[in-house]
């Protein structure tokens, strides 16, 4: 698998305008989508932050939104690979959108490269307000997964103006802030030495399936998804890592409602670091759910139904 270069320059700024360019679609997201099939179909379009197209899929009920829900997904993967938390909220009455991070899924970008964290908090902040202005009235939600947390939460404590977009809270899944699946000392080394001189060197994370969900159907949709891939470059492993410095150094500022959900056994982010979260975080309203047994993606594991009632559950309280 080869990366594809970047189709804009990495220093292209737009100052903080962002447009859309909607493609309603209206099709079932069959790509990527292997064994755990979304029942409700998504909507398709794109929206143009920093000179890129960038896909995202939206979920609506039939009748008006009483909450809208935007999902950060992981390192490799995309925004439709999370199915089983919108079968269950859309029917509650929640909208859901997910987008594909630049570099990843059906949105354009090397593979795992970023120039700069602050180009995922850019991008984000531009769904956000659009999402806003679609629907202006309703609560809205967060969720991020796994780099997703990791944008999410570095978007809230460093990113647009307190309010902007009116959050009514946070979720965060399998936060790596105590990473120990990709981030081996060899592989931080090799990453901060290039960085400055090779900084888009495509390089193999070492992800191990296995390790995302005890249901071995989800790890092989992930397998077979060809959305899915499993590079990162350098100049993406010191963002990330100055991204986790800056995080940790900042919880005590984080005062939105915050759920933090997180696989006891997860191999690739620890749930301490999930732990370390809800204590630090200055947020008088949190709630911390460990899933005992589970793996990195709690919502595609065994307990999956837990997890999405957990979700619905925590976002219905705060309506």
């Amino acid at each position: 698998m080869q990366p594809e270069e970047d189709r804009f320059p990495e220093d292209q700024e737009t100052a903080g305008h962002h447009e859309e360019d909607e493609a309603d679609m209206g099709q079932r997201d069959q790509i990527g989508q292997h064994s755990i099939h979304h029942s409700i179909l998504p909507q398709e379009a794109v929206f143009r932050s920093l000179g890129s197209e960038l896909f995202y899929r939206a979920w609506r009920p039939e009748s008006a939104p009483r909450a809208l829900l935007v999902i950060t997904h992981g390192l490799g993967e995309h925004g439709g690979r999370y199915a089983r938390l919108v079968d269950h909220l859309v029917p509650r009455g929640f909208a859901v959108y997910a987008f594909d991070h630049r570099g990843h899924g059906r949105s354009p970008g090397q593979r795992g490269h970023v120039g700069s964290w602050d180009h995922y908090r850019r991008d984000l902040d531009g769904l956000l307000r659009k999402v806003r202005r679609e629907v202006p009235d309703v609560p809205l939600f967060l969720l991020g997964h796994s780099m997703g947390a990791l944008i999410a939460l570095d978007y809230v404590l460093e990113g647009s103006p307190e309010d902007a977009v009116g959050l009514s809270g946070l979720i965060l899944s399998g936060v790596p802030l105590d990473p120990v699946g990709v981030a081996k000392p060899w592989l931080v080394r090799t990453a901060r030495v290039l960085s400055r001189v090779l900084p888009r060197l495509p390089m193999r994370v070492g992800l191990d399936p296995a390790a995302l969900s005890r249901e071995a159907e989800v790890v092989q949709s992930y397998r077979d998804d060809p959305l899915v891939h499993a590079w990162a470059t350098p100049r993406w492993g010191t963002e990330a890592l100055a991204a986790i410095d800056r995080a940790g150094r900042s919880l005590a500022r984080l005062q939105l409602p915050l759920l933090v959900i997180h696989g006891g056994a997860d191999r690739v982010s620890s749930p301490d670091g999930g732990r370390a979260l809800a204590e630090e975080a200055g947020s008088s309203d949190k709630t911390l759910r460990i899933y005992e047994g589970a793996y990195h993606e709690p919502h595609n594991d065994l307990c999956w139904e837990e997890v999405v009632e957990d979700v619905a559950s925590w976002m219905e309280a705060r309506l």
